[in-house]
């Protein structure tokens, strides 16, 4: 169907709401909105679907969240486990309740029951909350950390982690292949409740979901003991992790918890925030200057719904506070761990740390020092979550810790994706051990760079919007595809892996051999000295993004190299 025949049947069609046929109505003379809006059915795609809110086949709506849910619904059928039913979630954006009710009642209209949270709460709990349900599937309503404008809904299985091969084309197949609206399935709440397809959940959850937190804690007896000399400042950035990082912290004894004010309701329009993204200095405005009037030893903040950390903490040296990347925390989370279980005799047989292609390759000889198996998996924390399955089909080996670069981390296996409410208890933990040592977490970095090397990593990202953007960002993935650079300024490639076409390509030899992984559009440029570059586009905005990595022999020589791969990356597109 044309993109005008159909934004003329969302306009005319009474099967649409008034609002949206209004909101349509409105744009009858902006011929390029209308394009943008209907030129294509929002994708659903290898962990579910985001987008702008708004009216149109192109948007996240009440009417493509209920197609989505209808495709899920049909392959849960087709599974026969829709006995198990389904958890749902959401997190505090803007029609987040109204969507998280469209998929319970479009579920329970298929004869599935829906265990839907009486109010918002973060993925992590989500994924805990299927797998303690015994469920069939898990849907999560939120956009992560995208811009206000977003929402999203992402799609998990009975193991807890999100859809992977070949169970996401799967669905996703079953998904395209609703394209009648009217055929779509709802019902009445009352109705659903009525026949048993409708449960409200919450404190139970909550309450068993902070008890499994709890086990990961190595020294409570540190924390104890430490507990009223550290001060935290945390911000949840308006988000779903208010309420669970209170709790945590204060059942395990901390006592001076500064919560930013001006962030700590949820808010869907983020307005104290630029970008809802602790990968971003500026979201760490209002928690510095609290930082320094409470005298902080560390300062957090999570995403909207929980799942990512961002850490600053303080130098004791200067008195300023220095910012962690997601590849820092996490491993300095990873040292904690792997050490403290090393020391206490608890570190299981077979431990495994999983990390992802683009995240730090300090990962190398940590796993290495502490004598544990390092499996590398694609971009995405879901193939993360997914090792945890296999180990315990085959028994393997036994998960310890992954990390991505990406402000995403998990110790323990309660939930099957990054959960920022365990980073945050774990590096709690980890500065009340380095308080009693007479340390700061930095310290603690700069003793890991000591030991390890002194790793540096940086992102470069492309945005390009709309039907030309996305052309654009095929048209620079190919070409680099089809004409790998020979180097990176004065970085020989040595190897070059094409995930999509499964083959690693060695420079020098013209030898090929296979990835391993699964396919994937991402390109990868080994090079000397513990470089690496890595294309892929993003799965969840318009944008492209160029990951690098280096090693170094100081702070500084590290951030120079890293510097001018980024600026011969540039020179080179």
């Amino acid at each position: 169907m044309a993109y005008t025949d159909a934004y003329k049947l969302w306009l005319e069609d009474g099967y649409f709401d008034e609002a949206t046929r209004r909101e349509l109505a409105e744009i009858k003379d902006r011929p390029e909105e209308i394009e943008d809006r209907f030129y294509k059915d929002l994708e659903f795609g290898t962990g579910g679907m985001r987008g702008v809110v708004g009216a149109g086949t192109n948007r996240m709506n009440r009417y493509t969240v209920r197609k989505a849910t209808q495709g899920l619904a049909n392959y849960i059928l087709k599974q026969g486990t829709q006995a198990k039913g389904v958890a749902i979630s959401f997190d505090n954006r803007h029609m987040s309740t109204e969507f998280a009710e469209v998929t319970a009642l479009c579920l329970a209209a298929n004869g599935i029951k829906a265990y839907l949270f009486e109010s918002l709460r973060p993925t992590p709990e989500l994924s805990f909350a299927l797998r303690t349900l015994g469920c069939t599937a898990g849907v999560m309503v939120t956009a992560s950390h995208n811009p206000s404008e977003y929402n999203g809904y992402k799609v998990y299985w009975e193991d807890g982690a999100q859809i992977t091969a070949p169970r996401d084309k799967e669905i996703i197949a079953e998904v395209n292949a609703c394209t009648d609206y009217h055929a779509l399935k709802t019902m009445e709440r009352e109705e659903a409740v009525k026949a048993g397809l409708y449960e409200v959940i919450g404190r139970e959850i909550d309450d068993a979901f902070m008890e499994a937190l709890k086990k990961q804690i190595l020294h409570p007896e540190i924390i104890q003991e430490m507990a009223d000399d550290i001060r935290i400042v945390y911000t949840p950035l308006c988000g779903t992790g208010n309420k669970p990082v209170q709790r945590i912290l204060s059942e395990l004894g901390f006592r001076h918890v500064y919560v930013v004010p001006e962030q700590e309701n949820p808010d869907p329009d983020f307005t104290t925030l630029e970008y809802p993204n602790p990968e971003d200095p500026k979201a760490f405005t209002y928690a510095l200057r609290l930082a320094k009037e409470k005298d902080a030893d560390l300062v957090l903040a999570t995403d909207p719904d929980a799942d990512r950390l961002g850490v600053y903490a303080k130098d004791a040296k200067t008195g300023e506070y220095v910012a962690f990347s997601g590849n820092m925390s996490g491993m300095l989370i990873a040292e904690y761990e792997l050490r403290e279980r090393t020391a206490l005799g608890i570190m299981p047989e077979n431990p495994a740390l999983v990390t992802t292609i683009v995240t730090t390759n300090m990962t190398i000889p940590i796993a290495e020092a502490y004598q544990v198996k390092r499996i590398e998996v694609l971009t995405g924390f879901k193939y993360i979550g997914e090792q945890i399955k296999f180990f315990e089909q085959t028994g393997s080996n036994h998960y310890v810790f992954g990390l991505e670069e990406s402000y995403g981390c998990l110790a323990g296996t309660h939930s099957r994706d990054k959960d920022a409410i365990v980073a945050v208890m774990c590096l709690c933990e980890a500065a009340a051990y380095c308080k009693k040592h007479g340390q700061t977490l930095w310290d603690m970095m700069l003793e890991m760079y000591e030991k390890y090397g002194y790793y540096k990593e940086t992102q470069y990202t492309i945005t390009l919007k709309g039907v030309d953007g996305a052309k654009q960002i095929t048209e620079i993935m190919e070409r680099l595809r089809k004409d790998p650079p020979k180097a990176f300024g004065d970085l020989k490639v040595l190897k070059f892996r094409d995930y999509k076409e499964d083959v690693i390509l060695d420079m020098e030899t013209g030898e090929k051999t296979t990835t391993g992984l699964p396919r994937s559009n991402v390109l990868y440029f080994e090079l000397p000295d513990n470089c690496w570059c890595c294309a892929r586009p993003s799965g969840t905005e318009p944008k492209i993004k160029f990951y690098m990595g280096v090693k170094g022999d100081s702070i500084a020589d590290a951030a120079a190299k890293n510097e001018k791969l980024t600026a011969d990356i540039k020179a080179l597109l």
